[in-house]
């Protein structure tokens, strides 16, 4: 596992070659596909619905955000069906499609020339709550040999790297919702020791019994009974979070392997990124969001008044609402940047819901438009902060701030920015967008 540590990158260390998005696919409750997923944000389209994958009308929370369409049958080997958790098999068919976008062929570059880092907080709960069953039921003998390893947190970026043999420099990243932002922050630092390209991003999908009962135990889950009233970040109607599934991969690239190989894509450039740690419950010294935010800005060279929307946590619990919006405050001033929280229309995703804000951010960054946050109904007049709702916005300028914090003190910030190099002009096929 690796730590979860500062990053110290900033321009004043000299040139680096640019970390640039040659690659990406989304996996989310409202839409599967890049461009599927991008059009539903725009359009303002939840993915939030009653829970169907098991019976949750004993739970206190019974909405979340589930993949409802996603056969892996259909895009993965038999063999591998019985040997892996759901979230394994997003996380297998969401690498093929994106190395495919990408257009990576990993035996045209080194042999230990693509990596693969990915994050993961929940592992395969549900394939473990299946093996627990069956040893409690019929006892030992009839649990599976990979449960050894399905449940695994790591098990992503093992079986990735094994189905499309990337041998270079690997790891997992385990830092709640951080850790899909803290994935693609290791990525960088594996490009700028050399290697040429590393899939990264995060994955996640617990929506079982198990794994629900882990998420209710935080106390930040929703009760509400209506989708529309849910998840409302920075609402005055905020009650709380909605559990869901799935996340985003990239190929993140080093500009010269991009240029080398002639890549036909350019998301944008991963510009800065820092994280650090909340100092100790009781100290009085305040949270480092606003630390985290401000050295991924002097990572990127970037002052605030060039960034152009920024990506929020939206946690929609009004104590950690009211912490990020006071953070956007004092890093642009009072409502003084377009802030949009995506969550409210695709659920929390663990690890995987920073990596589909960063997806978001990339995309927005690319189109010049910032997706609305779900209706939160009224904004609390203490949030000093210019939410988007109903409708899309125009992006300013060519850069956005991603902002992420996970349980336990763990915060996170990325900057994207379009890239220098020249464009070519692309419309993503059907097989492309996995539409």
């Amino acid at each position: 596992m690796t730590t979860h540590a500062p990053l110290a990158g900033s321009p004043a260390t000299g040139h680096r070659d640019p970390a640039l998005v040659t690659g990406l696919d989304v996996r989310a409750a409202n839409g599967s596909g890049t461009e599927a997923f991008w059009q539903s944000l725009l359009e303002g389209h939840s993915g939030i619905g009653r829970i169907t994958r098991f019976d949750a009308s004993g739970y206190p929370s019974r909405l979340a955000g589930e993949i409802d369409d996603f056969d892996p049958a259909t895009t993965l080997p038999s063999r591998l069906l019985p040997q892996t958790d759901r979230v394994t098999q997003l996380a297998l068919t969401s690498a093929s499609e994106v190395l495919r976008d990408a257009g990576l062929d990993p035996t045209e570059l080194p042999e230990y020339g693509v990596g693969v880092v990915t994050a993961n907080s929940a592992g395969g709960f549900e394939f473990g709550q299946r093996e627990l069953e069956s040893l409690w039921a019929k006892g030992p003998r009839h649990v599976s040999a990979y449960q050894s390893f399905a449940w695994f947190y790591a098990v992503n970026t093992g079986q990735i790297s094994i189905r499309h043999g990337l041998r270079g420099p690997s790891g997992v990243l385990v830092s709640g919702q951080t850790g899909g932002l803290d994935a693609v922050g290791h990525a960088r630092r594996i490009l700028r020791k050399g290697t040429p390209a590393v899939l990264t991003g995060a994955m996640e999908s617990a929506l079982c019994p198990w794994g629900h009962v882990a998420e209710l135990t935080g106390n930040r889950l929703s009760t509400a009974d209506r989708p529309e009233d849910a998840c409302l970040p920075f609402g005055e109607r905020a009650t709380g979070q909605v559990a869901a599934e799935g996340g985003a991969l990239l190929v993140l690239e080093s500009a010269a392997s991009a240029r080398a190989r002639g890549s036909i894509r350019d998301y944008g450039e991963v510009a800065g990124y820092a994280a650090c740690f909340d100092p100790p419950p009781g100290s009085g010294r305040p949270g480092g969001l606003v630390r985290a935010a401000r050295a991924a800005l002097a990572d990127a060279g970037t002052e605030p008044s060039a960034i152009g929307a920024v990506f929020a946590e939206g946690a929609a619990v009004p104590e950690l609402d009211s912490q990020e919006a006071a953070a956007i405050t004092e890093i642009f001033g009072p409502h003084a940047v377009p802030v949009t929280a995506i969550t409210s229309l695709t659920g929390r995703p663990g690890a995987g819901a920073s990596a589909l804000d960063l997806a978001a951010a990339l995309l927005a960054v690319r189109d010049k438009l910032i997706p609305p946050t779900a209706d939160a109904g009224h904004v609390s007049a203490a949030h000093l902060i210019d939410l988007v709702t109903g409708r899309p916005r125009p992006l300013a300028g060519d850069a956005a701030l991603v902002l992420a914090r996970g349980h336990g003190g763990f915060n996170s910030a990325v900057v994207v920015r379009r890239a220098d190099r020249p464009r070519q002009s692309f419309r993503p096929s059907n097989e492309t967008t996995g539409r």
